[in-house]
Order: C-alpha cells, then structure tokens, then sequence
C-alpha cells in the first residue's frame, strides 16, 4: 500500500515521517547499527522480502542515512551516515518506550551500556538548556521562525 507523502507539510515530524516512517527503515538502522552490514544479512536478521530491502536500503541511501561501500572483501556494505547516527536517541527512545509499555516478561530485550564502563545508559528524557531533568508535560512547543511567517 502506497503512504501519502508529507512532503508538502511544513511540520519537522512529518519531514522525518516522510523518510523514516515506514516501519521497515527503523529496523533497518538498528540492525546496520548493531554491525549487521551486508544485504543478505540484515534480510535473514529482518525477515523482510528482498526487493522491500532493496527499496527501503535505496530510500535510506538517498535521504543520506546510510551510505553503501565495499568492505575488505570487495562485499557491498551499508554503514550510518552522521545523520542516521543522529537517529539513535529516536531508537533508544522507542526501545525504552517498548521495555516499559510492551515488555517481555523475561525482562528488557536489549540493555544499552556505554562502551567504557559496562553500566547501562540512563532512559532518554528531556533536559532543560542546563542539563536538568524534566517533565514531558512541563514543556511546550512554540513556534519557531518557519512558521511564524
């Protein structure tokens, strides 16, 4: 089923829709993040029919996401781009967010840790320009110069 475009819609969420939106991209980006690189990899990890990678892979590339390389063994691979890095705290977010409202009863599926330490991440949140904690519901949005005009 084709989605409809947000192209047209001067929304920052509706532009990231409109390029990450379809459910296949964001689990593509983590398994790329986790280091599974290869085609024929993400599709067994993912499960998902070869042309529908294909296209999302194609989609993803354009949009400057992922960019594909060859690897020692002249295999093409795909590899995050500093924007598709930049996704990272929208998973994390989204594999909290499922940790806590859908979890397994066996607990968390996946546990962040920072590299150095081992000790695991702390759930994303909203901090003040300070760096302190807040409340989801002590903020609100305002417009911005986009669409004050």
């Amino acid at each position: 089923m084709k989605l409809k475009s947000f192209k047209g819609m001067n929304c920052s969420l509706a532009q990231t829709l409109n390029i990450v939106g379809e459910r296949w991209s964001l689990l593509i980006i983590r398994d790329i993040s986790f280091g599974t690189t290869h085609f024929d990899e993400i599709q067994k990890s993912l499960g998902v029919a070869r042309n529908m990678l294909s296209t999302r892979l194609k989609q993803l590339t354009e949009a400057g996401i992922l960019r594909k390389e060859a690897d020692d063994a002249g295999r093409s691979q795909y590899k995050l781009t500093d924007k598709g890095w930049d996704l990272m705290p929208v998973l994390l977010s989204m594999t909290h967010w499922g940790d806590k409202h859908v979890p397994d009863e066996a607990g968390d599926r996946v546990v962040f840790v920072d590299q150095k330490t081992g000790r695991p991440i702390q759930p994303m949140g909203i901090h003040d320009a300070d760096g302190s904690r807040i409340n989801y519901y002590d903020i609100k949005p305002e417009f911005g110069p986009a669409l004050r005009r």
